[in-house]
């Protein structure tokens, strides 16, 4: 899963030991040797999903991490492109990485912030996230959604790929359960916490809290990622729409 330039065991354990915070500060330098980062097919198959939703001034990508979603917003933004995250060790390589970028497009702006509390009123066209939405707890999740409605614009969207369950059963059903398991066992016996759980973001909850939140919802098959053996796609794009 890791290759030799990742982390080391003995370095996801520090990680995992910390803040959710302090812990991606540790791992950012080599966080884009893992597989917590977003694939590129992932990225490919939402670029050429978001491209005919534009045209698009303005985007953000929440919970940036070291970069990845901005380099699809320097796709489909003619504009400006905005990067937030809280872990001021995550900026500071994605700030490195884009800045030795030669392919045209937006620059990027980075800021540090929770996306519990943006910085931004009607500002963006599109804003997108990936892979982060495990980090907040399901309480927590309209406040997310309230403040991605609150920086865009009437009419924008926000956007994130959402992957088809597992079945039940399968080898990776149980190893997200095991995973949520082992996190929460972690939680009660250390502080801080470190919020990260695979199984808290069941579709009907999702789409429950964007329609309270004043969003308008559509899921778009992404087939580029493949389907499952009963022919439904393995991934899609929820978009949601400010009203």
């Amino acid at each position: 899963m890791f290759t030799p330039q990742g982390p080391s065991l003995r370095e996801l354990a520090v990680q995992a030991l910390s803040s959710v915070e302090h812990g991606y500060d540790l791992l950012a330098p080599k966080f884009d040797h893992t597989p917590f980062r977003t694939p590129e097919p992932v990225l490919a198959a939402v670029t050429r999903a978001v491209r005919p939703l534009g045209p698009f001034r303005a985007g953000v990508d929440l919970c940036c991490g070291t970069g990845a979603g901005a380099g699809v917003l320097r796709q489909v933004c003619e504009e400006r492109v905005t990067g937030v995250d809280f872990s001021a060790g995550m900026l500071a390589e994605a700030a490195a990485r884009w800045r030795e970028d030669p392919r045209p497009g937006p620059a990027v702006d980075w800021v540090r912030a929770d996306v519990r509390a943006l910085p931004f009123v009607s500002a963006f066209d599109l804003a997108m996230s990936f892979g982060a939405f495990g980090h907040f707890l399901p309480a927590e999740r309209p406040g997310l959604f309230a403040q991605a409605h609150a920086a865009l614009r009437p009419g924008g969207l926000f956007v994130f790929p959402v992957p088809a369950p597992p079945p039940v059963g399968s080898r990776l059903y149980w190893t997200l359960w095991g995973f949520d398991g082992v996190m929460r066992l972690r939680n009660l016996v250390r502080r801080p916490g470190f919020v990260m759980y695979y199984r808290t973001f069941p579709l009907p909850d999702v789409l429950a809290d964007l329609a309270r939140t004043g969003f308008t919802t559509e899921l778009l098959p992404l087939p580029g990622l493949g389907h499952r053996p009963d022919g439904t796609p393995r991934c899609a794009l929820m978009v949601a729409r400010r009203g």
